[in-house]
């Protein structure tokens, strides 16, 4: 892919500062420096700062006060360190009940009233297709940190409370000296061509239109290439030959790693596992165009900023490597 970094939350170069996350003094001086700045997520949606994108406040910010949690080090810019606070404990009045993927992704979220009213939390899906690469970069980092640490308070080894060390990168138990590292789920989601056509699938409940790439977990033992052959037979019973790798994307709902590849069917029969999908078909190239452009009869147009987006759009126009 001769494109393969340029995807919504790809590398944008930042300095993660890993080599400072046990310097206590460090990010002590660096958390209170006029010149770091933190961006903030409440249950999940980043704080933007209109057109502008990713806000970035200052260290002293008053919703920054008097949290219980040190922000979490995402690295080093050229104009300073940055940070990341969560504030999910915030429980507004007016907050949505449903705050799932079903939501609505335009509609309001609860204003905090220690935030500058030009800022804004967002619905991190609906803006995939306008978030710059280092906006991307920083919140796909804090949103997977932070999708970590609610769900891993405890020790895995001997059942105690755990805590935040290493600037937010790692989790300690005081009990039995255990260590614990974020985790990342390996995900393959696949280009699978035949000739002219492109499989795409439906996963149950998703609305009338949608189409995708079949994608699934890697299990344990398994290489990516593998992985891809194993999923579409196991979806769609359709046998797959040559697998090759194309291009990753971190994908933070909550906390995968997308490998995008792309294989050669060597059949076009399909027959679904009911269970893992709704519907699939063959789409020719042709169908694609028009899926892409949005005037197609067949499909609604795909998520702009997923990889699934950024595959297909790549293999229409033979910018694939």
């Amino acid at each position: 892919m001769r494109h393969a970094e340029e995807v919504t939350f790809g590398t944008s170069g930042l300095d993660r500062a890993a080599e400072l996350r046990n310097q206590d003094e460090v990010l002590v001086a660096a958390r209170r420096s006029p010149d770091s700045t933190c961006i903030l997520l409440w249950r999940g949606f980043p704080l933007m700062a209109g057109e502008a994108g990713l806000a970035r406040l200052p260290m002293d910010a008053p919703v920054l006060q008097g949290r219980e949690r040190e922000p979490i080090l995402l690295g080093r810019e050229n104009a300073g360190f940055v940070f990341a606070q969560d504030i999910s404990e915030w429980s507004p009045p007016d907050a949505p009940v449903d705050l799932g993927p079903g939501r609505p992704q335009q509609a309001p979220l609860p204003q905090h009233p220690e935030i500058d009213g030009d800022y804004a939390f967002a619905d991190l899906r609906g803006i995939l297709s306008r978030i710059g690469r280092r906006d991307g970069e920083l919140v796909a980092t804090a949103r997977a940190l932070f999708n970590w640490h609610a769900s891993h308070g405890f020790c895995a080894k001997c059942g105690r409370p755990s805590r935040i060390t290493q600037a937010g990168w790692q989790r300690t138990c005081d009990s039995c000296g255990a260590q614990h590292f974020p985790r990342t789920d390996p995900v393959v989601i696949m280009l699978i061509t035949h000739g002219n056509n492109l499989l795409l699938g439906r996963s149950p409940g998703w609305p009338d239109g949608m189409w995708s790439l079949l994608a699934g977990f890697v299990e344990p033992g398994e290489t990516l290439e593998n992985a891809v052959r194993r999923e579409v037979m196991e979806e769609a019973s359709v046998p797959v030959g040559a697998v090759r790798y194309l291009s990753s994307q971190p994908w933070a709902f909550p906390n995968s790693l997308m490998f995008g590849c792309i294989g050669e069917a060597t059949a076009q029969d399909i027959t679904i596992d009911p269970v893992e999908l709704e519907d699939a078909r063959w789409f020719t190239r042709e169908e694609m165009v028009d899926v892409l452009a949005g005037t197609s009869e067949l499909a609604r147009p795909l998520r702009r900023g997923a990889i699934a987006e950024f595959l297909i759009r790549n293999w229409v126009a033979d910018t694939l490597d």
